[in-house]
């Protein structure tokens, strides 16, 4: 068989992915990771990629010594916390009362590995339904990846099926054959159906709407009945008009680390992202549409944090009764 155009050799993993999600797409992806996933300005959602700004880990580094917090944000980075979240709905079928959704964002492996330590150190024990990972598994936004491959091995080891799985601005796709051979259900612009009993809900994933811009809201919203409860993965809530637009019922993603280094209080001095301030870190409402920022695991620019502790969560489900 002709090889696909555009892709060179080595990338021949990639081709299951090409026949479900289509050549276009992964081609666009690898295009972007070829000649942009280091660029600082005018690519994405922001002008300016902070993430990918070389001088900026020095300096962050050096203005937290002066200040004398770097100690206190090292320890702070490397003892993830466990929150819970309850979502409430008259949507939602009765079966799914109680239904619980563990969900893992920013793992950023290469640069936080002693919070991913205590991470695969505690989750085997937490007790959910299914699993999301809402992106982000290497450090940086270019470069190798196997680190983030053997990383997100050892915490898959810790897992309880099913899990589903979007990649975020970090990621380059070439990730997805190895973290799919793990059994994680990676999703492009897809959409999974879950049952209990008769009853069943409905999980959307798409791709990276920050840097890629390669999400597809309205391709995953046209594949779920109307009035059927609704669940988003989108690596960055950015994109939380149009999935309010679309009937979501709710949107579960990370990105924004809470700001990372936050005043006391959690106030955020920075978000990287284009949102309301209040969207930036757990729970929030958009009209009908219910959303959930993580703050992630791992962090970004350096292992570092103040007043904003890395987590994971536990999101409960309620059926409400108008």
């Amino acid at each position: 068989m002709a090889r696909p155009p555009h892709i060179p050799p080595d990338d021949s993993a990639l081709r299951p992915l090409m026949d479900r999600i289509g050549a276009a797409h992964v081609q666009k992806r690898l295009e972007i990771e070829t000649h942009r996933d280091h660029q600082l300005f005018g690519q994405g959602r922001l002008f300016f990629n902070l993430e990918n700004w070389l001088t900026a880990p020095p300096i962050v580094r050096t203005g937290l010594k002066l200040t004398g917090l770097y100690a206190r944000a090292r320890r702070e980075a490397d003892h993830v916390t466990v929150r819970e979240n309850v979502v409430t709905s008259s949507r939602l079928p009765a079966a799914f009362d109680g239904f619980t959704i563990l969900h893992i964002s920013d793992l950023h492996v290469d640069l936080s590995e002693e919070a991913l330590k205590h991470l695969v150190s505690f989750v085997g024990d937490l007790h959910y339904d299914i699993c999301v990972l809402t992106g982000d598994y290497r450090g940086k936004t270019f470069g190798p990846f196997q680190r983030a491959i053997d990383g997100v091995g050892e915490l898959r080891a810790q897992l309880h099926d099913p899990v589903f799985a979007v990649l975020g601005n970090h990621d380059t796709i070439r990730l997805t054959p190895a973290l799919e051979a793990m059994g994680i259900r990676m999703m492009f612009n897809e959409v999974e159906t879950i049952t209990r009993g008769d009853a069943s809900i409905y999980l959307a994933g798409v791709d990276d709407p920050h840097f890629y811009l390669a999400d597809d809201i309205p391709k995953v919203a046209a594949q779920i009945p109307k009035d059927a409860f609704s669940i988003l993965l989108s690596h960055t809530p950015e994109t939380y008009k149009e999935a309010a637009e679309h009937d979501f019922d709710l949107m579960l993603s990370g990105h924004t680390h809470g700001g990372q280094l936050c005043l006391p209080g959690g106030y955020a001095i920075k978000l990287e992202a284009v949102l309301p301030r209040h969207m930036g870190n757990g729970a929030w409402r958009y009209g009908t549409l219910a959303g959930y920022t993580s703050v992630g695991v791992g962090t970004s620019l350096l292992p570092v944090r103040l007043n904003c502790p890395p987590e994971v969560t536990l999101h409960r489900f309620a059926r409400s009764v108008d």
